[in-house]
């Protein structure tokens, strides 16, 4: 009997589980249950704050994402391995402290904005290119002047 069970949560996981923290920015794209005009599912998207991941990365993992909807906070609870979500695509990351950001709940406005990184690859601590300093371009706008001339 325990056996039987294992076999039906492994078919029901997802294998390509997408790695969600907290402070993440996600788009969830969801399915509806409404059907289309030519038949597709409709999907819906929910873009919103990922304020906690819970229950590990098992059958029951969940994560909650939170976004403002007109003045109205709106905070949605998905199942990671649920057949009804489509595709979650991760906006942009932040830098947190903590793993629940239930404190982002009480906050409005400017006080909600966090350190955020761009998603392509970039780790923490890696600097970017150095940006011209202000002396290189006045050197660099005499060059192409010269070379127009």
């Amino acid at each position: 009997m325990k056996s039987k069970l294992n076999i039906f949560n492994k078919s029901q996981i997802k294998q390509e589980a997408p790695n969600i923290r907290s402070g993440d920015v996600v788009r969830v794209h969801v399915k509806l249950l409404e059907k289309t005009k030519r038949g597709g599912d409709k999907t819906q998207i929910f873009e919103g704050l990922v304020i906690a991941v819970k229950h590990g990365k098992g059958l029951n993992a969940t994560f909650t994402v939170r976004k403002i909807s007109e003045g109205i906070g709106v905070e949605r609870i998905f199942p990671i391995h649920s057949p009804s979500i489509a595709k979650i695509e991760t906006v942009k990351r932040s830098k947190v402290r903590r793993a629940k950001l239930y404190y982002m709940r009480e906050l409005t406005g400017k006080k909600t904005r966090m350190k955020t990184k761009e998603i392509l690859g970039v780790e923490w601590g890696n600097e970017k290119e150095k940006a011209p300093t202000s002396e290189e371009n006045k050197i660099e706008e005499k060059q192409d002047n010269q070379k127009n001339k």
